[in-house]
C-alpha cells in the first residue's frame, strides 16, 4: 500500500470513528447509570416531562421501549389544565417522539383524555390526546413540577404534602 493509499484509508477511518461517536448515546458506567430524565434529554425532550420523584425506569434501547416509575399516582394542576401520572407510565421513546403512550391524562373542562403522543417540533412540544393536540413553547417546562402542587409549590405547601401523603 503506497502512501497516498494509507493515508486516505487512515482519514476515512478517522471520520467514520468520529461520525459513530458523535451519534452514538452518552456512554455510562455502572455507577452512572442514566436517570429517567437523562433518557429524556437525550431524546431532544425537556427533563420536566416527568414529575419530581421518579424511583425507576427501564428502556430496550433496540425498541425504544420506556416505562417510568413512580411511588404513588401524581397529580397536579396547571393553569386550567389538571395532570395525572398513574404509577406506571410506559410508550415509546425516539428522537423528538414520545408515542402509545399509556399512564398519564390531563383534565379539561371537566373530562379526562389520555396523553397519546408528545412531539418535540423545534422550539415546541406538541401534546395529543388522539382527537385533539395542544402545543406549547418550550420554555414553559423549565422545571419538574411536585406531585400535588405542580410547579406553584411554596415551601408550605411542600412540607405539608411531604407530612400528609
Amino acid at each position: 500500500m503506497d502512501s497516498a493509499t494509507l493515508l486516505k484509508f487512515l482519514i476515512s477511518l478517522a471520520a467514520t470513528l468520529y461520525l459513530i461517536l458523535i451519534h452514538s448515546n452518552p456512554a455510562y458506567s455502572d455507577d452512572e447509570h442514566p436517570t429517567p430524565y437523562d433518557v429524556l434529554q437525550n431524546y431532544y425532550f425537556p427533563v420536566s416531562l416527568l414529575p419530581e420523584g421518579v424511583i425507576g425506569y427501564e428502556l430496550n434501547n433496540r425498541t425504544g421501549k420506556f416505562t417510568v416509575y413512580l411511588n404513588e399516582i401524581c397529580s397536579f394542576s396547571e393553569g386550567l389544565y389538571k395532570l395525572k401520572y398513574e404509577t406506571t407510565v410506559k410508550g415509546y421513546i425516539s428522537k423528538g417522539k414520545l408515542s402509545s403512550l399509556e399512564g398519564v391524562s390531563v383534565k379539561f373542562f371537566h373530562v379526562w383524555m389520555n396523553i397519546v403522543e408528545i412531539l418535540r417540533r423545534g422550539n415546541d412540544i406538541e401534546f395529543s390526546v388522539g382527537v385533539g393536540k395542544a402545543e406549547f413553547p418550550i420554555e414553559y417546562f423549565v422545571k419538574s413540577p411536585q406531585c400535588g402542587c405542580g410547579l406553584n409549590c411554596s415551601r408550605r405547601q411542600a412540607r405539608k404534602l411531604m407530612e400528609n401523603p
